[in-house]
């Protein structure tokens, strides 16, 4: 006769319910599963929510596949919510009827927006941010919104924050009851830097504030604070916490805690031994866990214990690395541990908006805790050092100050970490079980290391520790580290970049038939096509169907659905007929314009249908594309030099344009930029340019692999006191060693940071030829030199190219009815869709 299979009831499908459906299917098929979901979907993504505002859909954030539940038997109840529980008889009640008896029941209802109890919360206008529906309303309302605000400074209301901007919210607004940002996770100091970035960024903070009511009458018009100032808005989203789902675990007399809460043991078991919560709506030892990494710890331990297993919750580090806003931001071990209790040493640095604080112990052996703000990327190691308990180095300032000669200053890197040590806490994976699926599993690339130990697969903070743990090992066996492209191509950049020049190659069709396999992807294809086009320099809209929208359209896509034009205009030189043209093309054609950094001028709202007519105009009047839109050199930015100043040494206006002129429209791993200084006051910014030329007494001073940006960083002197021409030589050598060399979208500061032997290196292949290369360098930059092409002249020149640039097909002079203007200081602005 069969066994009976024992049923599990699991109330709840989100990240939590999911993962310990997934954790005892993974154990054994011998249960009967069972679940409600209150929400109409599958369980999704919680932790990226926001990206739906990015383009991504309820089923990108889905966690399983439409027929997962099916293929693991487990019954799926969808928009049904658990109203009763007889745990006497061991029976369900749901809101459709449904009556399904239980041996295990598993509470995974997690929590629910807390909404303090404010006048005119009911009213139009009001959001929380929780789920997808939330997010479709949100969305919806601020179409018809100019004014918003969050209520709430910490995790999520920044994020929420962040999704304001993200749908176009002209004044965005961050109100909250704390003297600063999150306060439970960073110093006050911290605070105050990232209160400072996200400011730039553009949000507006208003911190000790407490609202009294929301002011409006059917709808809200603003937040009235109990300081009796106003804040007019047309929309507000409540981000003030969490407050757990435990109102079924009370009617059913289950053991709660006072600020509520499911009370459980270190087995996860509640009040009742057959009853078990896991999530936000579990309480242990006084605590709920607003995170989903201890979540899926709690569902590991329910479904160990279910399974007669010895696993035990024992609580869970809090510490979190997380982007806000582009603004990294973290907190690790103990964050606020102060003097006497032990030391803090502290880096601030106001003009790039980073600020690192470590807290170690008084006699200067162990690191306790710290926080980040605008630059993280030791957060990984860091924290292994606090977990793992690893001694510090003679000079722990190394930690945040950077190590010394490169290595991490806590020892021999992720190596040195104990087998133990938890490197995936959402999945619990071990530095030991990641070592095993290399040596053991066959592992050689981040992908197979997922598929084996499903380490990186939920948040993905801890993948470059996981991507470091995978080639230390494989160089540990004497493994060779290959970098390919992707899992289409088996080859890096720089070995296809080579292959295809062998075998001229030039479609992408064709190099997927020969050297690579399947259809390819979203990765491989645009870094193909910027081979293709850095080796043959054709005009790069014939490879039109394996572009992104800014190549494909020879122009960048901006908000609102328009694009811009940017002319080449070399060292920023410019005719005054020649201003009168973009003038007179920006008038007829409703266009934005703007002076760039660049020494360009952006008209930016042009239609795509109107681009080519645009272009034939520019052209007309002598202009070119100024590649702003590609991966190609953008700029050579130039003083006045010898020409007007009274300092200049040299025309520093003449050799920009020579040299913008040469390099123009020559494809790269990433975008080129360039400058010419006439003297050593350097108003060209030379020394900030991925190459910059600066006059001296005697010729010329070369500088290479600088860059701006988030990171800036100082060109390199290459060499010194040279004639143009052997300027011009150098450069040549320089800029098709990095086309050749660098991995796809890899500025040349970054390329030359990964060097083995760095500068020194440059200089004996540029200038000693230690390669023998040097010859073949410069015939392949004359190569790209003559094959030079305005592609804005190919388009419009040629009628099936210009068939393309259209937005309805079938009727091709209509312009995008989505498309929207607004003024804005007497010009122009598209409306944000």
């Amino acid at each position: 006769m069969a066994q009976h299979r024992q049923t599990i009831v699991v109330i709840g499908n989100g990240m939590v319910g999911y993962k310990f459906c997934e954790k005892l299917t993974a154990r054994t098929a011998d249960f009967n599963i069972v679940v409600f979901g209150e929400e109409p979907r599958r369980a999704y993504d919680r932790v990226h929510l926001s990206e739906y505002f990015n383009g991504k859909s309820a089923e990108d954030l889905s966690l399983s596949s439409e027929n997962w539940y099916q293929e693991k038997g487990i019954t799926l109840y969808l928009g049904d919510t658990v109203q009763e529980i007889n745990r006497t008889e061991k029976m369900v009640h749901s809101l459709k009827g449904v009556v399904q008896p239980y041996d295990y029941l598993v509470f995974a209802t997690g929590s629910a927006a807390f909404v303090p109890d404010i006048p005119g919360v009911e009213k139009d206008g009001v959001f929380v941010y929780r789920t997808i529906e939330d997010l479709e309303m949100i969305q919806k309302y601020a179409g018809s919104a100019k004014n918003g605000a969050v209520l709430g400074g910490g995790l999520l209301g920044l994020e929420a924050a962040k999704a304001l901007l993200d749908l176009g919210i002209q004044e965005a607004h961050v109100v909250e009851f704390a003297p600063r940002l999150m306060p439970r996770q960073i110093d006050s100091a911290g605070s105050a830097m990232l209160q400072a970035k996200l400011e730039a960024l553009g949000l507006q903070m208003h911190l000790q504030k407490s609202t009294k009511c929301i002011a409006g009458e059917n709808k809200i018009t603003g937040l009235q604070f109990t300081d009796d100032t106003l804040l007019e808005v047309d929309m507000l989203v409540i981000s003030a916490g969490i407050r757990p789902r435990d109102e079924l675990a009370k009617l059913a007399g289950l053991e709660t805690g006072l600020r509520g809460g499911i009370v459980v043991n270190e087995k996860m078991q509640t009040s009742d031994k057959h009853i078990f919560a896991i999530g936000e709506c579990a309480l242990y030892d006084g605590m709920i866990y607003g995170l989903v990494a201890p979540g899926y710890d709690m569902a590991e331990v329910a479904a160990t214990t279910i399974c007669a297993g010895k696993r035990n919750f024992t609580g869970y580090d809090m510490s979190t690395k997380l982007k806000l806003i582009g603004v990294d931001v973290a907190s690790f071990g103990d964050p606020f541990v102060s003097e006497p209790d032990s030391r803090s040493i502290v880096f601030e640095d106001r003009h790039k908006g980073v600020y690192k604080r470590i807290n170690i112990s008084n006699d200067g052996k162990y690191l306790l805790g710290g926080v980040l703000i605008g630059e993280a990327e030791a957060y990984n190691m860091l924290l292994q050092t606090v977990n793992n308990k690893l001694v510090l180095p003679p000079n722990p300032e190394d930690l945040v100050l950077g190590a010394r000669g490169g290595e991490f200053a806590g020892g021999a890197g992720v190596m040195s970490l104990p087998d133990e040590a938890l490197i995936c806490s959402c999945e619990a994976v071990s530095k030991g079980a990641i070592c095993a699926a290399v040596t053991e599993g066959g592992a050689t690339n981040l992908e197979e290391i997922k598929k084996h130990t499903k380490a990186g697969t939920c948040c993905g903070g801890c993948v470059p520790l996981v991507k470091d743990l995978l080639n230390d090992t494989l160089k540990a066996n004497g493994s060779y580290i290959k970098n390919t492209i992707c899992e289409h191509f088996d080859f890096s950049r720089q070995e296809l970049f080579d292959l295809l020049k062998l075998n001229s190659i030039i479609t992408y069709d064709e190099a997927l038939d020969v050297f690579g396999k399947g259809d390819g992807c979203e990765v491989c294809k645009p870094a193909v096509a910027s081979i293709l086009s850095s080796l043959w320099n054709d005009v790069i809209v014939r490879q039109q169907t394996i572009q992104d929208s800014n190549d494909r359209y020879l122009a960048n896509i901006q908000k609102g659905g328009t694009y811009s034009v940017v002319p080449r205009i070399p060292g920023g030189e410019i005719t005054p007929d020649k201003l009168i043209v973009i003038g007179q093309v920006a008038k007829k054609y409703g266009l934005y314009t703007k002076i760039t950094g660049g020494q360009r001028i952006d008209m930016f709202g042009a239609h795509l249908s109107d681009l080519p007519d645009i272009w034939e105009e520019l052209i007309e009047a002598g202009f070119e594309s100024g590649h702003a839109y590609g991966k190609a050199l953008r700029t050579v930015k130039s003083c006045v030099g010898s020409t007007w100043c009274r300092f200049g040494l040299h025309d520093s206006v003449s050799f920009a344009i020579e040299v913008e002129d040469r390099y123009k429209g020559i494809r790269a791993p990433h975008k080129i930029k360039g400058g010419v200084s006439g003297c050593i006051r350097e108003c060209a910014e030379a020394q900030s340019k991925d190459f910059g030329i600066i006059a001296t007494d005697k010729g010329w001073n070369l500088y290479v692999c600088g860059n701006g940006g988030s990171k800036p960083q100082h060109a390199q002197l290459l060499a010194s006191d040279i004639d143009k021409d052997t300027c011009l030589k150098y450069l040549d050598r320089f800029l098709m060693f990095y086309i050749k060399t660098a991995d796809a979208l890899t500025r040349t500061a970054t390329w030359l940071n990964k060097m083995e032997g760095g500068m020194s290196y440059l200089k004996n292949v540029i200038i000693n030829d230690s390669l023998g290369i040097s010859e073949q360098l410069e015939k392949e930059m004359q190569l790209l030199i003559n094959n030079y092409h305005c592609e804005w002249k190919e388009v419009v020149q040629n009628p099936e190219l210009r068939k393309r640039f259209v937005h309805f097909v079938n009727a091709p002079r209509e312009k995008d009815p989505n498309v929207k203007f607004e003024l804005m200081r007497e010009q122009v602005k598209a409306t944000e869709w």
